[in-house]
């Protein structure tokens, strides 16, 4: 049996940058969405016969709202979480690790690209 590979980066280190294939908005409470559309020949078949989306809306957490429009291809991830840190206080903890893990999830789906 393989183990699973061990994830040993600093992701704290990172700076994310915005994938140019999701779109995304904005409401007037500040909540996110990310629109992702659905490509490719098993989306499509998915699409014709299982009546699935052409586009998939994500709707991101109150924290997650707060931090996609800070994404800018500038900032580190120590960065932002200093920025969560000053808007959330103790509601953010534990703060790295979670973020780290937010970044993780959204590398993952290829919403951003870690630098």
């Amino acid at each position: 049996m393989k183990r699973k590979k061990q994830d040993d980066r600093n992701y704290l280190e990172f700076t994310p940058v915005r994938s140019k294939q999701v779109s995304w908005s904005q409401d007037e409470h500040g909540k996110v969405t990310l629109d992702v559309e659905n490509t490719g020949v098993f989306n499509w078949i998915a699409q014709k016969f299982f009546k699935k989306p052409r586009t998939s809306h994500i709707y991101l957490d109150e924290l997650g709202s707060f931090v996609w429009p800070l994404v800018d291809g500038e900032k580190n991830i120590l960065t932002l979480g200093e920025l969560v840190k000053e808007q959330f206080g103790e509601k953010a903890e534990p703060l790295y690790p979670r973020l780290a893990k937010y970044f993780q999830v959204l590398e993952s789906y290829h919403f951003v690209t870690l630098k």
